[in-house]
């Protein structure tokens, strides 16, 4: 079988579902939108003015046509797999469509964060969302994000932090982090928090916390953290927090990184109380104040979840379940 998979893969995940079917003997390709831009000032300069006249974006049309003479180059596939479907024309994806004979989507985002054109959707065999409330809206088929990480039992690590988060700005999630570190220096654990930001956003986000004391641990940037890297934030820490964007009714990579390496789980996402992996001793939801934190949550020791249930999670399912391997 040949599958193709057609993403950005800002952030690295996508490489692993290439990896996971070659594993399985799937002649598998990725075409990696992220890495075509502007190769110099020249072709920066002349984009910027198009898009201010000519309202064309050169690099988007530069990238779809990459995808579209890598398909060439290739040739047939049976599956093709496209993520980001919301950065392709409707013309890019008729053209993709010809060259396999199912045509599938993932979407990493609810379509209230990030829309897709109904007819670009309607082009696609099947849609998969892990997004509770567009399952229910547009029928699409539940599909949760999965587990990329290699398990690592929770008897092997020696963590120093009580709690770990990095996350990127966002006002939503920021304003809840100020009470949240307010409640864990009351209870005097250790905790690290990394929030990244565009220019100009650190003294935004510092104001945030001008009445918090000085001890707090947060960590403000502009350099995003390579995800190769960050296991090693998590294992380092007992829990792992994760607070939900506004419009997000499904689970994050977060939660499924945790389960990898067998983390609590901190959590503003009452969803996460509907999945059948839910252990109140390893997963707390905050209530808006989070006086509902203790420290008893940090002291009991994690409850491994049964390997039945932690497969449903994984890659190897989530391949199987996309492409439909291993049907009778």
């Amino acid at each position: 079988m040949k599958i193709c998979i057609i993403s950005y893969d800002f952030w690295g995940y996508d490489q692993y579902i290439v990896e996971t079917l070659s594993k399985k003997g799937i002649n598998a390709h990725h075409i990696k939108i992220a890495s075509i831009t502007h190769s110099n000032f020249g072709e920066r300069a002349t984009n910027a003015l198009s898009k201010t006249l000519l309202n064309r974006n050169l690099k988007k049309e530069k990238r779809q046509q990459f995808v579209l003479d890598s398909l060439d180059e290739q040739g047939h596939y049976d599956q093709i797999l496209v993520l980001n479907p919301d950065t392709f024309s409707i013309s890019t994806l008729e053209k993709i469509k010809k060259h396999t004979d199912r045509l599938i989507t993932y979407l990493y985002d609810s379509l209230d964060r990030v829309p897709v054109n109904e007819n670009k959707l309607k082009l696609f065999d099947k849609i998969f969302s892990f997004d509770i409330a567009d399952i229910d809206k547009f029928g699409f088929e539940k599909l949760t994000n999965y587990i990329y990480l290699p398990h690592l039992s929770n008897d092997t690590q020696k963590p120093e932090m009580d709690l770990f988060y990095i996350t990127s700005y966002d006002n939503k999630r920021v304003s809840f982090i100020k009470t949240l570190a307010k409640r864990l220096i009351d209870l005097d654990l250790k905790f690290q928090i990394m929030i990244i930001g565009k220019k100009g956003w650190k003294h935004q986000i510092k104001n945030l916390f001008t009445t918090v004391p000085e001890n707090l641990s947060i960590i403000f940037s502009i350099k995003k953290i390579c995800h190769e890297k960050l296991p090693k934030f998590y294992q380092n820490s007992k829990a792992l927090l994760d607070l939900t964007r506004e419009n997000q009714y499904g689970l994050s990579f977060r939660v499924f990184e945790a389960l990898a390496l067998d983390k609590k789980i901190i959590t503003d996402n009452e969803a996460i109380k509907n999945y059948d992996f839910y252990n109140p001793n390893n997963i707390l939801v905050l209530n808006e104040t989070c006086s509902n934190l203790d420290r008893d949550f940090f002291d009991k020791p994690y409850e491994k979840i049964p390997e039945n249930i932690y497969y449903q999670y994984t890659l190897d399912y989530w391949t199987n379940r996309v492409f439909e391997l291993n049907k009778d």
